[in-house]
C-alpha cells in the first residue's frame, strides 16, 4: 500500500504463524507507525481540501494519545515465586467520555500497540458517530500458562493500579474483553472497582462492558464483533459495483471463506456465514489448521477446539495440519477473513 511504500525498512524477518513481530531489523513499520502513516496520509487531504476546518498543528494533536500509562505488577504464582508483569494503559482521546477500549492479556504487549490500538478506537468511533474516545489496554502475558487463580490476581491487581490512577470508571475509562480475555476477566475487573468504589457510585459496575449476564452485562455481546463481521462482508457482497470489479456474484450463498483466528470473532463468524448459506472451507488456528473444500460445521469443530485446543486428529475434515497451518491462508477462497490480531497480512 502507498503509506507502507513510504517507510523506509531494512533487513526481512520471517514472521511466525501467530504473529509478524515488529523488531529491529525488520522491513516493515512497528503497529504505531503504520497507524500514523496513514493518518498523515489521511491529514494532508484534509489540509489541502478544507484548509479552514483543520490546521497541522490541529493534527498534531489529535493524532498523538493524551495519556498513556505503564505500571509493574508482583504476582505470586502458584508455586510461591514472585513474577513481575508489565501492565499498559492508553487513553488516546477524551473528545468524548467515556474512553472506550479493551484490555488484551499476550506475551507481546508493549506500549506502541496499546496506543496504535487505542488510536483505531478513537478512530472507528469517531467514523461510526459512537460517541465515546478512544482506549485500549493490555498485560504482558500468555493467559495459557497462568492458572486461573494466578490470572484472577493479575486482573484484580491490574484493576486497582487503573483505579488508583484514574483509568477506570463509568465517566471516565471504561474497558471491555480483546484477546487473551473474556467475561470472567471483566467480572474480575467490576468486583474490584465496585469493592473500591461502590458505595460512593451506584453506576460501579458500569467500569466495564462484556460482562457475563448475571454480572449486569447484556444479552447479545459474547458474538457481537464476529456478527459485525458478517454483516461488514454481507453489505460488501450485496453491493453491484464490488462484485463486478472482482467478477464475483452478489450474496453470500455458496461463497468459500477462510478464517484466521478461532477465538470468539473468528467461531461466531463462522456460524453466521455457514447459517447464510457461505462454505466455511478452511480454520487457522496458532497452532494448528483445517481444510475441507465441501465446508467445515462450526458447531461440531468448535466443541472439537473447546476440549482439544488444537485441531491435530480432528477427523471431519479433509486436510488437519499442525504448525504448517499458516498454509491454509494462501489456499483459494471468495473470502478471507483475519480474525486474530494486526500485521497477519504481511506479505
Amino acid at each position: 500500500m502507498k503509506a507502507l511504500g513510504m517507510f523506509k525498512g531494512m533487513a526481512a524477518v520471517k514472521p511466525n504463524l501467530a504473529r509478524c513481530f515488529s523488531v529491529p531489523g525488520a522491513d516493515e513499520p512497528s503497529f504505531i507507525e503504520q497507524v500514523n502513516l496513514y493518518f498523515n496520509e489521511a491529514a494532508k487531504y484534509l489540509l489541502a481540501t478544507r484548509p479552514k476546518d483543520v490546521t497541522k498543528d490541529l493534527l498534531e494533536f489529535i493524532k498523538v494519545p493524551k495519556t498513556v500509562i505503564k505500571f509493574n505488577m508482583p504476582l505470586r504464582r502458584d508455586n510461591g515465586t514472585i513474577e513481575v508483569i508489565e501492565g499498559y494503559r492508553a487513553q488516546h482521546s477524551y473528545h468524548r467520555v467515556p474512553c472506550k477500549g479493551g484490555i488484551r492479556y499476550a506475551a507481546d504487549v508493549d506500549q506502541q500497540e496499546v496506543e496504535a490500538l487505542a488510536a483505531l478506537m478513537t478512530f472507528k468511533n469517531a467514523c461510526s458517530d459512537v460517541p465515546f474516545g478512544g482506549a485500549k489496554g493490555g498485560v504482558k502475558l500468555d493467559p495459557k500458562k497462568y492458572s486461573v487463580g494466578e490470572l484472577e490476581r493479575v486482573t484484580r491487581r491490574y484493576a486497582l493500579e487503573l483505579s488508583k490512577k484514574g483509568f477506570l470508571g463509568a465517566a471516565i475509562d471504561v474497558p471491555a474483553p480483546d484477546m487473551g480475555t473474556g467475561g470472567r476477566e471483566m467480572s474480575w475487573i467490576k468486583d474490584t472497582y465496585a469493592y473500591i468504589f461502590g458505595q460512593n457510585d451506584v453506576n460501579s459496575s458500569a467500569c466495564i462492558t462484556g460482562k457475563p449476564l448475571n454480572q449486569g452485562g447484556i444479552d447479545g455481546r459474547p458474538e457481537a464483533t464476529g456478527l459485525g463481521t458478517f454483516y461488514g462482508v454481507k453489505e460488501l457482497m450485496n453491493t453491484p459495483a464490488f462484485v463486478e470489479q472482482y467478477g464475483t456474484t452478489l450474496g453470500l450463498q455458496g461463497k468459500t471463506v477462510i478464517i484466521q483466528g478461532f477465538g470468539n470473532v473468528g467461531s461466531w463468524a463462522h456460524k453466521f456465514f455457514q447459517e447464510e448459506g457461505s462454505l466455511v472451507t478452511g480454520i487457522i488456528e496458532y497452532n494448528s489448521a483445517v481444510y475441507d473444500e465441501k465446508g467445515l460445521d462450526q458447531k461440531d469443530l468448535l466443541e472439537y477446539w473447546l476440549k482439544n485446543k488444537t485441531f491435530i486428529g480432528y477427523k471431519k475434515a479433509q486436510h488437519v495440519y499442525g504448525k504448517d497451518g499458516m498454509e491454509v491462508m494462501y489456499k483459494e477462497c471468495d473470502i478471507l477473513i483475519p480474525a486474530t490480531i494486526e500485521k497477519s497480512i504481511n506479505k
